[in-house]
């Protein structure tokens, strides 16, 4: 008895809570548009917009129900037509000896087979979750730390997956005493699948490097294993950056990846800097090419993935080139951790209830 008391107390709680503070009004809004966004391709979309409000609520709600019906198990799809069976035909009227009668014990029984229905779904769904979270806590483990220790520089990591799980890959590799590797990755796509060849990708490229002096050849083997292992059409993007705590200049490798950001100290100036070759997966015999970035004190160098210019309003205006560009110049003078910071504030004020669309990830290193 007690331990009922209890689990009713809780629920009452929850329930209280839910409603007085969980923006209610605001889920709903968001998650009927990320329903709409999810189910209804643009072709739907654009007959949707030539209709009126009521024909247009009509058909959503039944390409809603049909999409629903179809994407359920055989079993399951047979018995939520029968619950909604026994909803709509429980409130006929029925004349019995000259009095008017409904048959109201039909909804109980429509609505417990609904019911049952999302619980099996439910159960579905958190299974599903506790294994994404178990991959999520890998990702985790297998990520750098975020401020790597390297002799005047700093240098702040950071990696965020749009869903449970991500496909960007951010690594930090200690080749010696003086030589520090750090690689940018981004597969194409997101969630599982992408984690999975992430990791595979990860993996292959921290078996490599010992062995390679020639940038080139490092990513164009990385290329071959990429290509022999992944499935058809998937390909990745990745940078490969090289520093030497001894030497003034950078060197690195641009597989299909958008071209690093450098920023002068004495000017604040951004300029792009590493012209990309084809990304990983795409080209068997891709050749890649090994550019020197000179680095002096004071100068930044960010490499970052496209989840970030990518990242989309309610509106769906992108976050752009533009608006990075000048965040960074803005806050140039910080630390590199400040910056980044800075900069997922800015992403977050411009998504605002926007759902994040793609992982975002990034590499800022400032010569100390």
């Amino acid at each position: 008895m007690n331990s009922q008391k209890t689990d009713q107390e809780r629920l009452g709680r929850t329930l209280r809570d839910d409603v007085l503070h969980g923006n209610i009004w605001q889920s709903l809004r968001l998650d009927f548009r990320e329903l709409k966004d999810f189910y209804i391709d643009d072709e739907k979309k654009a007959r949707l917009e030539q209709m009126g409000w009521i024909k247009r609520t009509l058909y959503l709600f039944w390409w809603y129900i049909k999409i629903l019906l179809l994407r359920l198990s055989p079993a399951r799809r047979v018995m939520l037509v029968i619950g909604m069976f026994f909803i709509i035909t429980s409130g006929n009227i029925q004349w019995q000896s000259g009095a008017m009668r409904t048959n109201p014990e039909t909804y109980l029984l429509g609505g417990a087979i609904i019911v049952f229905v999302l619980m099996l779904e439910l159960k579905d769904k958190l299974l599903a979750r506790s294994e994404l979270e178990a991959g999520r806590s890998v990702q985790y483990a297998l990520m750098p730390p975020k401020r790597p220790k390297i002799s005047d520089w700093d240098i702040w990591l950071h990696s965020e997956p749009a869903n449970d799980v991500g496909g960007d890959l951010v690594d930090y590799i200690q080749l010696d005493g003086n030589r520090h590797a750090l690689v940018l990755g981004d597969v194409a796509g997101k969630g599982l699948r992408a984690a999975l060849l992430m990791a595979k990708l990860q993996a292959t490229v921290r078996a490599l490097i010992p062995g390679y002096v020639s940038l080139p050849e490092l990513m164009s083997r990385i290329n071959g294993i990429f290509i022999r292992d992944s499935l058809r059409s998937i390909f990745a993007s990745l940078v490969y950056i090289e520093l030497n705590t001894q030497d003034q200049n950078i060197r690195m490798v641009n597989a299909g990846h958008m071209p690093l950001l450098k920023v002068r100290n004495n000017s604040y100036a951004v300029e792009q800097v590493g012209r990309p070759s084809p990304a990983v997966g795409i080209v068997a015999d891709a050749s890649y090419e090994e550019a020197a970035i000179e680095i002096d004190k004071g100068d930044m160098l960010i490499a970052y993935s496209d989840g970030i210019t990518d990242a989309r309003n309610e509106y769906g205006v992108f976050f752009g080139e533009g608006r990075l560009e000048k965040i960074i110049k803005e806050n140039a003078h910080l630390p590199s951790d400040q910056i980044g910071q800075q900069l997922l504030k800015e992403i977050e004020w411009f998504r605002a209830d926007a759902r994040i669309y793609d992982d975002i990830s990034m590499i800022i290193m400032k010569k100390t």
